[in-house]
């Protein structure tokens, strides 16, 4: 089995900076794994702690440039786990979310985690077709 390691232009060198030990994605076996993608503003390399909308946005953006690296797209993905410091959160990460997939719409799971060692509110991965 062939595993590539997926280098996104922005986020990679943002992630080597800061010392985090990961591949923004992982092409293997005719899927793409796209690890956890905080808000990472991919022009400055840092991540921001603007609203949840906002992070949202910036997180849906980065997991396309992700998924198109690696030769996939939004509309191949398969499965989302989309990670949130506030439950309540819920209404407005789904408003931004929504536009990004048409139906039918990945699986997916959502959940409130107690905190990042950086100040964002949300964090999604997902796996895709390649």
């Amino acid at each position: 089995m062939e595993r590539e390691a997926i280098h996104v232009a922005g986020i990679s060198e943002a992630l080597k900076a800061a010392g985090v030990p990961l591949s923004p994605a992982i092409k293997a076996n005719g899927f793409v794994f796209v690890s956890g993608t905080p808000p990472i503003d991919p022009a400055t390399g840092k991540v921001s702690s603007a609203d949840i909308a906002t992070q949202t946005e910036l997180v849906m953006e980065n997991l396309k440039a992700v998924l198109e690296a690696a030769g996939s797209g939004l509309d191949k993905v398969v499965k989302v786990n989309v990670f949130v410091s506030n439950s309540g959160y819920y209404d407005l990460v789904n408003e931004v979310y929504g536009r990004y997939f048409d139906d039918p719409a990945p699986a997916r799971t959502f959940v409130a985690v107690g905190s990042w060692p950086w100040p964002f509110d949300i964090e999604i991965e997902c796996t895709a077709l390649a």
